[in-house]
């Protein structure tokens, strides 16, 4: 199994950003991965549009964008155009969910759905084989450097049975307070895909900590 890790920006410092970039660009890591906050979804305001077009254009590794945000379906074509590869939407946004799927493939992403620690795997069983990705939440989104919700290893197991059952391609992404330790759990109870933030952005060697969270076993 491949592992992915996909570095959060909202960790990095957005006054070297260029400089954080190119570290990204010549580690082991995967992805990009860009949060975009409204405000209301969640209680923070992050990125927007532009901000991802100028990552788009220092780095050729895969955007991927988790939409923490009411409506999404408003703004699919936006973020296809200033260069996201994933899209992530949330099923607590989304009313018409399927509608909000089948927009994004047409724009030619992948599609990701993102769930809540609250909200229960199973919701997806009507779709799981339509999408790329489920996004476990493995803290509240909205901010980051929060603790890790151990509930989210039980989850892990829900949606690789959900998977399984409805024989769906979806791969698994992990998103939130995920530290060494963490990470060497996740890829071993089956997650493909972790986004780390702090963890890797806070240590003084970014690329020996991504390289560690690659490792078989830590």
């Amino acid at each position: 199994m491949k592992k992915i890790i996909s570095p959060s920006l909202l960790s990095a410092d957005l006054a070297f950003l260029y400089r954080d970039i190119e570290m990204l660009n010549k580690s082991e890591a995967d992805w990009f991965h860009i949060d975009i906050m409204d405000s209301s979804f969640v209680s923070n305001i992050s990125f927007g549009t532009l901000f991802i077009k100028h990552v788009k254009k220092y780095t050729h590794k895969p955007i991927d964008v988790h939409l923490m945000i009411m409506h999404p379906e408003h703004y699919i074509e936006e973020f296809k155009f200033c260069g996201a590869d994933n899209l992530h939407v949330h099923y607590e946004a989304c009313i018409h969910l399927n509608r909000t799927i089948y927009s994004i493939k047409e724009y030619g992403m992948k599609v990701g759905v993102a769930v809540n620690p609250h909200t229960p795997v199973f919701l997806l069983k009507d779709v799981i084989k339509d999408i790329d990705f489920v996004l476990l939440m493995s803290v509240n989104p909205g901010f980051s450097g929060q603790k890790f919700i151990h509930q989210t290893y039980q989850k892990l197991e829900d949606t690789k049975d959900l998977i399984l059952k409805k024989h769906s391609s979806a791969l698994i992404e992990v998103d939130g307070g995920i530290n060494l330790e963490i990470a060497s759990l996740l890829f071993k109870n089956g997650a493909d895909i972790l986004v780390a933030g702090t963890t890797i952005f806070s240590n003084s060697n970014p690329k020996k900590i991504i390289h560690r969270m690659k490792l078989e076993n830590i």
